[in-house]
């Protein structure tokens, strides 16, 4: 049986809309894939204290914090990130992008793999408005370090996020601030169309079609050693 014009043509911009988004580009691929990988790394390793894994609201993953620099310099990645859900379980992870500049004589270029999780609610709703700079409009500090680390200074108790970086085989903080934090729409909208705003996917209001290729990210987040990367 035919169906009336009207509704083919309805039938059809449904399967267009629903084509369009979970068509994720091979760049959020691959930002996707090293940001599970990454997180895995830091989620085993004792540098990081338990407890933040079991407290952040958040969490982000920048694979790949790339700086250069000749005399003026910048900072910049895209990273993914998940926040918990009211019932406890981590949500489907949003993409992210960081933009950082500097001036002053510096010569050279390097990658950095960098944490940051978001301690409470006030810094997620920070981080998925618009745009978020870090230390003016967000407070940030280095995470502690080690297993337990109890003796947290007052900064890494007070700030809304704390960061950790892995370079060179060292974990340790990284100036953030002056960056810039803000959604990566595009990636957003390949990923989950644009029925729903960033902040409704990320923090489970709205729902949405989790994306098969994040599944090793949450399941990393969860202190799950089987993780896996979606398509390679």
């Amino acid at each position: 049986m035919r169906l009336p014009i009207a509704a083919a043509v309805a039938t059809t911009g449904l399967l267009t809309a629903t084509l369009a988004f979970g068509a994720l580009s091979k760049d959020d691929l691959k930002n996707l894939n090293k940001a599970t990988t990454v997180l895995s790394e830091f989620r085993n390793s004792s540098e990081i204290p338990e407890s933040m894994w079991t407290k952040a609201d958040c969490v982000l993953v920048i694979p790949s914090l790339k700086k250069a620099a000749f005399i003026v310099g910048g900072e910049g990645g895209s990273g993914v990130m998940s926040c918990r859900h009211s019932n406890g379980a981590w949500g489907t992870p949003v993409f992210m992008q960081l933009t950082k500049g500097s001036v002053g004589f510096q010569v050279g270029a390097s990658s950095t793999e960098l944490v940051l999780f978001v301690m409470n609610a006030s810094g997620a709703e920070k981080l998925l408005s618009n745009k978020t700079t870090l230390g003016a409009g967000a407070s940030i500090a280095a995470g502690p370090v080690g297993r337990t680390a109890t003796a947290a200074t007052d900064a890494q108790m007070t700030a809304e996020m704390l960061s950790y970086s892995h370079s060179k085989g060292l974990f340790a903080g990284v100036d953030l601030s002056g960056g810039s934090l803000a959604p990566d729409k595009d990636a957003n909208v390949r990923a989950y169309g644009t029925t729903a705003s960033v902040r409704q996917i990320a923090l489970g209001t709205t729902p949405v079609t989790a994306l098969a290729q994040a599944r090793g990210f949450t399941d990393a987040l969860r202190g799950d050693t089987r993780a896996t990367t979606g398509v390679k």
